[in-house]
Formats: structure tokens, sequence, C-alpha cells
């Protein structure tokens, strides 16, 4: 009895049908991570914490597609382990950001993710870059992040004309406390049972 040959598997119509529902696949997956995006569970988790850890990271070295702080990190490497510290969980890639809805930049605050283009040719006009947000609203934009640049590693940036013209989206990810309502006593009563 012959041993059997190992399967090959060859280019066909059928083969590239399946990369056209891996592609599918891949849009679905992007509009999934707007959903989980949009309702993210940061539980306990202050901004002040998660940025205060972020910055225990300045230093690390950059290394492309790297989420561990012994080898380096990558731009989304180093917001992802920084969230996944806290057990927050969010996309590995700063693309699957794309479709999540921004807030105005002027707004941004502690713990916000910040969304750029990338530097190369091939993806100058998709999101290719992220950080995390380290300033207040009224105060220049500073944002930490893990760049290949001349820092070559974690550091804090100041928003600039070069990230300026690659600027994307601000995301929010801690939602707002809703604010307690102060009571007026003036305050004209809604319905009768209120006057009561």
């Amino acid at each position: 009895m012959k041993p059997a040959k190992p399967a090959v598997f060859h280019a066909s119509k059928k083969h590239k049908a399946n990369k056209t529902v891996k592609l599918h696949s891949h849009a679905r997956l992007r509009h999934h991570y707007a959903e989980v995006v949009a309702n993210y569970e940061t539980g306990e988790t202050t901004p002040d914490e998660l940025v205060e850890f972020a910055q225990t990271l300045k230093g690390i070295r950059y290394r492309y597609g790297s989420s561990n702080p012994e080898k380096g990190f990558d731009c989304s490497g180093f917001v992802n382990y920084v969230f996944t510290h806290f057990g927050i969980s969010i996309p590995r890639s700063s693309s699957d950001f794309a479709p999540v809805k921004g807030i105005d930049i002027k707004d941004a605050k502690f713990g916000d993710l910040i969304l750029f283009t990338g530097t190369r040719s091939h993806n100058y006009h998709s999101a290719g870059h992220i950080g995390i947000v380290i300033s207040q609203p009224g105060e220049p934009l500073v944002f930490i992040h893990s760049t290949s640049g001349d820092e070559n590693g974690v550091t804090e940036t100041a928003m600039n004309d070069r990230y300026q013209r690659r600027y994307i989206k601000t995301i929010r990810v801690f939602k707002e406390e809703p604010q307690p309502q102060e009571e007026d006593e003036d305050a004209v009563p809604d319905t009768l049972e209120e006057a009561r």
C-alpha cells in the first residue's frame, strides 16, 4: 500500500470565492468592533488610572506587531496592552477603530483614543496609528503612543502640524458620568403630583 500523498491546494475559482467570503467576514468583524467600542465596559477603572499606568511604560522600544513590553510595542499593541491590563477589551488593530463614531477633538480628555492615518503611502488615507489622550479639554492636546519615529518607542507627543495632517478622529472609551441635577427651590412643578 502506497503512503497517502499530502493534500495540496491550488488556487481556483472556488478558492477565490472563499477569499471573497473572508473579505465579507472581515467587514462584518469591523462592524462588530464598532458596536463593541460603542458599548465599552470599563468597570471601576478611571481614565486617571489608565493614563498613570500608560505613563509607566514610557521608554519601551517600538516593535512592529508586538504587544509584549519585554519585546516592545507597536502603536495598537501598546494601546491594547494598557487597556487589557485593566480588563478592558478593545480591538488589536488601529484600523478596526475606523467605523467607530468619534467625538470633537476639542472635547478630547484623559483616556480617549486618538486615531491617525499611517505614514506609509499604501495606507496614508486609512487608519494606521493610535494613541491615548493624556490632556484635558482646554489644554494643548497631548497623547501617549508607541512610535517608530525619532523617539522609537513609547513617548508623549503634543499635537503638532504633522499629526494634525494625519488626524482622523478621537474616540471616547470612558462614558460620561451623569451629573446630579441640583434641585431649584423656585422651580415650577411639571405635574400636579409633584406639586403636592
